[in-house]
């Protein structure tokens, strides 16, 4: 590694340890940690400060805390919480959001606007669910009905996208044929390996790894690990996208680490992701965020608005619908989060670019309105989930007030 990388990581560490300080310290607004680290990023990159830069080691790092961020999401997507009602709203409503995408992508395709309807309308599509998760785990907000919604659409505007890319983003008719085929296949391979991770427990095997769960051998990490290596390298090989290897990846080893000894794994591969690895990439996106083609075109700034409520629109209308269950602040909370996006639009961006069907000011746009929405959405859905809490919790001991009262 050279001299000027180890510089450029020293920086990001530096980064990663301050930026908590930063969020706890901002006056008036709970800043979510990624948008610090994100814009910290831009700040020291090359067309800020240049301070840092992102070599072939960081972004290896980085590519490494990308599949870390999803491997955490899918170990902590709770299917029974999500299953029933949060699941078929959340199905529902991503496909509505599909159409709606597709619609609005060629139509700023024709009018001239973007290059790629179908690219810009698959970046649409798309939900932070990696990003949400540990905003969602620090506000309690998991274990809670709305946690089960918020999760079911974060999932659904990840799964579908990862789908649409391998399937959809393919260049020839040959090619879209062979990764339905490669999609198939992967998903059986998963779909056994859950059964696996299920059904197979052997009793001195699962001693075993219980022994070792604390010891210098460390065991259950070293086996999550190579679980997610494998998978990553199993999508990337079958042609599709590396993301949905790290998001089964944490399935899996979520079915096979039930428990009290599960949840122990579970904080061991968190402090290695969100202590390590997470940061790196979030830093990394900053530093490797083209700012000059944003600011040098007066279209492209104009453009960060308008998909951030297209955001709106095409992600987040479609949680108003979810009326039974929960009160309207939160419905709105609910659109809010689901139509807060980044990694998968870098990901499809980073696709449209390097194929020439999508150009860098619109591709840095998406990007900036992607920072945005992580910048503003949880912060606001999380305002209104604390008004409806406060509120619920005002008629509960009015309620209780009168009951009294009569008594």
């Amino acid at each position: 590694m050279a001299l000027t990388e180890l510089h450029s990581l020293l920086v990001i560490f530096t980064i990663a340890a301050a930026a908590p300080f930063l969020c706890e310290w901002v006056p008036w607004i709970r800043l979510p940690l990624v948008v610090a680290e994100i814009g910290l990023g831009i700040l020291v990159g090359p067309q800020a400060l240049g301070w840092a830069a992102a070599g072939p080691t960081i972004q290896v790092l980085a590519n490494i805390g990308l599949a870390f961020l999803f491997f955490l999401a899918g170990f902590e997507i709770d299917f029974p919480a999500i299953r029933g009602q949060p699941f078929l709203s959340a199905a529902v409503g991503w496909l509505a959001s599909l159409v709606v995408c597709l619609c609005i992508g060629f139509g700023l395709q024709s009018g001239g606007i973007v290059d790629s309807g179908l690219i810009v309308g698959a970046a649409l599509a798309t939900t932070a669910l990696g990003t949400l998760m540990p905003i969602l785990r620090d506000a309690n907000e998991l274990p809670t009905r709305f946690g089960a919604y918020a999760v079911a659409s974060g999932a659904m505007g990840e799964f579908g996208p990862i789908v649409l890319i391998a399937l959809v983003l393919s260049p020839g008719e040959g090619e879209r044929g062979n990764s339905l085929a490669l999609m198939v296949v992967f998903t059986a391979i998963i779909v056994a390996g859950a059964y696996i991770a299920l059904r197979y427990r052997p009793p001195r095997l699962i001693l075993l790894l219980q022994e070792k769960m604390h010891t210098s051998a460390q065991l259950p990490v070293r086996l999550a690990i190579l679980v997610l290596a494998s998978l990553v390298i199993l999508a990337r090989n079958l042609g599709l996208d590396a993301i949905l290897g790290a998001l089964a990846a944490g399935i899996v080893v979520a079915l096979a680490s039930p428990g009290v000894h599960g949840e122990a794994l579970r904080h061991k591969l968190e402090g290695m992701g969100f202590g390590f690895f997470v940061p790196i990439f979030f830093v990394t996106t900053g530093l490797r965020f083209d700012l000059q083609a944003l600011l040098s075109s007066r279209s492209a700034l104009l453009q960060v608005p308008m998909f951030l409520a297209l955001f709106i629109v095409v992600r987040g209308m479609p949680a108003l619908l979810v009326r039974r269950e929960l009160d309207q602040r939160s419905r709105i909370a609910l659109g809010l989060l689901s139509a807060t996006q980044l990694p998968l639009v870098v990901a499809i961006t980073e696709i449209g670019v390097k194929s020439g069907q999508l150009k860098q000011e619109t591709a840095a746009s998406l990007i900036g309105a992607g920072m945005a929405s992580v910048l503003l959405f949880p912060i606001a859905a999380l305002a209104l989930r604390k008004k409806s809490a406060s509120e619920i919790r005002s008629s509960a001991s009015r309620g209780a007030e009168l009951i009294c009262s009569d008594s």
